[in-house]
């Protein structure tokens, strides 16, 4: 099998929050850490505020369940901007800028999020973004959303996850 996976080196790093890219972090797109408060009763977890400088608008917020190994890729919004973040599991989230007006076309970037690497992800319009449930439990993903689902005229276009041009290879590398 070729590998058409981009090398990836560390661009951006967050506490345990690792962004990893074939150049550099992907114009827009933003990453770090979340706060999480600990105490005998628990956790409580802080994951967007609306006065939050990333906060732009709010659409809706909704959840997202993926099963272990199963790829949720490739889509992108022209308007809307998705913020996530995960909640049980892992899920490794690639990134593709194909706005040809950017300064970071072709660029792919990757990291991890989960419950034990809390992070809140900004993905802006027109950059590719999916994911894959690594580990042995399904993965809750929560997406705070700019904008409303139109179910009548989505802002959702998708690629498929393995038959494309994009250079990311979805398959798990043990080592």
């Amino acid at each position: 099998m070729t590998e058409k996976t981009a090398p990836l080196k560390t661009v951006f790093q967050d506490r345990g929050l690792i962004v990893r890219s074939s150049g550099k972090l992907i114009e827009g797109v933003q990453a770090r850490h979340a706060k999480v408060i600990p105490d005998e009763r628990g956790r409580l977890g802080e994951i967007f505020r609306a006065d939050d400088p990333w906060f732009e608008n709010f659409g809706q917020v909704y959840f997202t369940t993926t099963y272990p190994g199963v790829v949720k890729a490739w889509h992108y919004h022209k308007k809307q901007t998705d913020c996530f973040y995960v909640i049980k599991g892992i899920v490794k989230i690639a990134l593709y800028d194909q706005r040809k007006d950017s300064p970071t076309y072709g660029t792919v970037n990757q990291l991890y999020l989960g419950e034990h690497c809390p992070g809140l992800l900004r993905i802006p319009p027109g950059v590719l973004h999916g994911w894959m449930a690594v580990g042995q439990t399904e993965a809750y993903i929560v997406n705070i959303a700019s904008e409303t689902y139109n179910y009548d005229d989505p802002d959702e276009y998708r690629t498929h996850p393995h038959e494309n041009d994009i250079p990311y290879e979805w398959a798990q590398k043990d080592g």
